[in-house]
């Protein structure tokens, strides 16, 4: 046991030392890294590994590996894998993008939440929803691998994000309804409906379609398309 204890600290404390062989005589490297930019390389490196590979496909070795560094450095950084898979969640948060909900600084979109534009109300939504889809394209991977997967990340976005987005559209359409603008369903509906469209669009794009044989659209007009789809379902008529 005892024997077993010191061989597992030899292997790392030798692992630690080409660590830092690799930092001193990597021409990338100018210097040791700070801790924070440390935390920060494994982070962007596990983020790289889990939107390719998956959260099952991907070891805390293979991610240590990449990032030039032992596991065990990677442990101080993050105990487990599954604390550096929920560390990559909140660190996207805090950036803008996907993560990002598409009404936070869209002023254009507020006004016309405020007024009742409708058609500007969804077409500013739509517009910013499908641009910050093509510009996380390995975000929207990892979460789709977390889906399959069956991960609690897929449920921690779901409650943390969608169900957030699905609140807003559902108000909007529910204060419209009150007005006697929109017919009387389920917002919820409405909303999934719209949302399909715009997730749809930008999963072909990004990922089955990206010569766009299939539709070749701007984001704009794709937006403006999808509104008039939209606000043709939702405007009562006459007879309703």
């Amino acid at each position: 046991m005892r024997y077993k204890l010191v061989s597992t600290y030899l292997s790392h404390f030798i692992q630690e030392i080409n660590d830092l062989n690799g930092i001193c005589f990597n021409p990338e490297h100018h210097g040791r890294m700070s801790r924070d930019e440390r935390r920060e390389q494994i982070l962007q490196t596990a983020f790289d590994m889990f939107s390719r590979h998956g959260f099952a496909g991907t070891t805390t070795r293979d991610i240590a590996q990449a990032a030039g560094v032992s596991e065990a450095t990677l442990f101080k950084h993050f105990a487990t894998k599954e604390e550096l898979y929920g560390a990559i969640i909140d660190a996207k948060r805090c950036e803008k993008g996907l993560s990002e909900y598409p009404w936070l600084d869209n002023k254009r979109l507020m006004e016309a939440r405020e007024s009742g534009d409708d058609r500007e109300f969804f077409y500013q939504f739509a517009l910013q929803a499908m641009e910050n889809h093509q510009k996380n394209v390995a975000f929207m991977r990892m979460i789709f691998y977390s889906a399959l997967e069956e991960h609690e990340l897929a449920e921690r976005f779901f409650g943390d994000f969608v169900s957030e987005i699905y609140a807003f559209l559902s108000d909007y359409i529910r204060r419209r309804q009150r007005d006697g603008a929109f017919r009387k369903f389920n917002p919820k509906i409405a909303v999934r409906a719209f949302l399909g469209m715009l997730i749809h669009h930008s999963l072909n794009n990004i990922l089955w379609d990206k010569n766009r044989r299939i539709l070749n659209i701007s984001n704009e007009k794709a937006a403006r398309s999808f509104t008039d789809i939209m606000l043709h379902g939702l405007y009562v008529k006459n007879g309703d």
